[in-house]
């Protein structure tokens, strides 16, 4: 099931309650106001760091903006065929949510990237730590100044607040477990 959610209005509403014009949260965000304008207007899907810059400018974080208002799973089972996914508009990463929301104190996700594709376009940095399993292809996990290639079975741990980014380098779908404390989406 695909998150269908109004991000758009939700920058928007938060963005006027907080006082600030598009050009204000423009400039906190490191975003051109046109940008803004048409992410608040839902003419472009935000990319997965745009909006993580963007929630940091409103302080929030990124999961207030797929809060789901009137759906409350009290189930702590997650079916297969049941899972949220986010779909980012900058790359063909696909994630799952492993847990029945955004609202937990660990992000648990299900990433898919396609061959030659990638977690996101930047380096990305959050607060925390986070860890990931490959489970089937090939991921480089880049980091501002290394490079660390899994395969099938292999782990990785570390400090969020590094840049990092993953990178499909096998020559089919990866497919990854993390998990990642606070969320950070």
């Amino acid at each position: 099931m695909n998150i269908d959610i109004d991000i758009g209005t939700k920058i928007k509403e938060l963005r006027k309650l907080k006082k600030m014009n598009i050009s204000d949260l423009a400039d906190d965000a490191e975003l051109s106001p046109g940008l803004i304008s048409q992410i608040e207007r839902n003419i472009v899907t935000p990319s997965i760091v745009s909006l993580w810059k963007i929630a940091q400018s409103l302080g929030v974080s990124v999961g207030y903006f797929f809060e789901e208002e009137a759906k409350i799973n009290t189930s702590p089972v997650v079916k297969k065929n049941s899972r949220k996914r986010i779909i980012a508009s900058n790359n063909n990463a696909i994630y799952e949510l492993l847990s029945a929301d955004l609202n937990r104190k660990i992000e648990f996700l299900y990433i898919t990237i396609k061959v030659g594709d990638y977690s996101s376009k930047d380096f990305v940095t959050h607060e925390g730590e986070e860890c990931g399993l490959v489970i089937k292809g090939k991921l480089m996990v880049k980091m501002e100044n290394e490079e660390y290639i899994l395969e099938e079975g292999d782990s990785i741990y570390f400090d969020s607040t590094i840049p990092h980014r993953y990178i499909n380098v096998g020559d089919e779908v990866c497919e990854s477990i993390w998990a990642m404390t606070p969320p950070s989406f």
